[in-house]
């Protein structure tokens, strides 16, 4: 042994080239599937409320503060902001 270690790849290269790059063709994509991260200041004594108030719901902070944002802030016509 030499001493030095194997350089580990990040991913392994695909044993079918041809049929990763065909895997990759356009699907249909709920465009609600992807997110964006928002990120808010509150009190640390809100934050608490707000956690408390999701476990009692049994949903997610951010379901339950989606579901509040979401009448205040229909789409647009067009389906753009």
């Amino acid at each position: 042994m030499n001493g030095r270690h194997q350089k580990r790849a990040f991913a392994a290269r695909p044993a079918d080239p041809e049929r990763w790059v065909k895997a990759s063709e356009f699907r249909a994509v709920d465009s609600s599937a992807f997110t964006a991260r928002l990120t808010i200041d509150v009190t640390p004594d809100m934050r608490g409320r707000i956690k408390i108030a999701a476990f009692q719901r049994g949903v997610t902070v951010a379901d339950m503060l989606r579901d509040l944002l979401a009448p205040e802030f229909p789409p647009a016509e067009g389906g753009t902001p």
